[in-house]
C-alpha cells in the first residue's frame, strides 16, 4: 500500500457523528499507511450560498484545497428531514463553484458514508449517494450506520474500511 493516498474524513457536525468519524479514523489510522485528516464542517464559517453571492470565498477555497487533495473520503453527517443536513449540501456547493471544474473535489474519488441518526438515517444515506454519483464520486456499497438503536460495531466498520481501502 502506498504511502501517498489520501483519506479525508468530513463530519458534518461536532457531536455524535463526528465522533463516529474519530471512531473510522483511529481504525484507519492503526492498520493502514494513509494519510488521514478528520474535518468538522462547523469549523468553515461559509456563508449560505445564494445566487448572486460573490463566490471568492477564502474559507471555500481551503475547503475545496482539503477535497481535492483527498483520494478517498468518509463521509459521517446525520439525516437531516429525510436527506443531507443543511451544513453539508452547503459545502458541497461552495466546493463545487471553488475549483476550476466544479467536480474537481470529487471526479473519480472514493467515498464511503455513515451516518449516526435519531432514526435509521436510510434517507440521507439515499440522497447523499445520488448526490455524491452525480458529483463524479464511486461510492462504496456498504454504509455505516450508528443510531439509538444501532451501536458502533467497530468488527463491522473495520471490514467495511478493509473493503474501501482494498479498492485504493
Amino acid at each position: 500500500m502506498s504511502t501517498s493516498k489520501n483519506l479525508l474524513l468530513v463530519s458534518s457536525s461536532g457531536g455524535k457523528n463526528f465522533n463516529l468519524a474519530s471512531n473510522l479514523k483511529d481504525i484507519v489510522d492503526s492498520k493502514y499507511h494513509l494519510t488521514t485528516k478528520l474535518i468538522n464542517l462547523e469549523l468553515y464559517e461559509l456563508p449560505l450560498y445564494m445566487p448572486g453571492i460573490d463566490s471568492d470565498n477564502k474559507v471555500a477555497k481551503e475547503l475545496s484545497c482539503e477535497f481535492e487533495n483527498a483520494d478517498a473520503f468518509i463521509f459521517c453527517a446525520p439525516e437531516y428531514n429525510g436527506g443531507s443536513p443543511p451544513i453539508l449540501t452547503n459545502a458541497i456547493t461552495w466546493i463545487s463553484l471553488s475549483t476550476d471544474n466544479w467536480r474537481d473535489g470529487f471526479n473519480g474519488k472514493l467515498a464511503l458514508i455513515g451516518t449516526n441518526s435519531g432514526g435509521d438515517g436510510l434517507r440521507f444515506l439515499s440522497s447523499f449517494r445520488s448526490q455524491l454519483e452525480y458529483m463524479g464520486t464511486i461510492v462504496f456499497p456498504k454504509t455505516i450506520s450508528v443510531n439509538k438503536k444501532i451501536e458502533f460495531n467497530i468488527d463491522s466498520a473495520e471490514r467495511t474500511l478493509q473493503s474501501l481501502i482494498d479498492l485504493l
